[in-house]
């Protein structure tokens, strides 16, 4: 199955897949890889598309802020709880994406 142009993908809603479902499978699933799995796979199809619309600054900035917030959901969790904390670092992520490379 081939993947759909970079260009014509939006990334907003696959950088809140990656972290909200990594989460939401690592915990169901007892199997915090298989998280780590899904996390990694859509933050490389949402890179590809950053690095197709934007440059490389951009695409850098956008994947800090999509792996910092995974970094930062575990000790904001123990502050907020998992699930505000996950909610939170997925819109930060999703609304920085949409702001900087989704926007047409």
């Amino acid at each position: 199955m081939p993947l759909k142009p970079a260009t014509d993908v939006q990334t907003a809603p696959i950088a809140a897949l990656g972290l909200l479902g990594g989460f939401v499978v690592a915990r169901e699933s007892g199997i915090r890889p298989l998280g780590g799995v899904l996390l990694g796979l859509c933050g490389l199809y949402a890179g590809r598309t950053w690095l197709a619309k934007t440059d490389p600054i951009t695409t850098a900035a956008l994947s800090a802020v999509y792996l910092g917030g995974f970094g930062a959901s575990h000790p904001l969790a123990k502050k907020v709880g998992a699930w505000p904390a996950v909610v939170g670092v997925a819109t930060a992520s999703a609304v920085s994406s949409h702001l900087l490379a989704d926007r047409d």
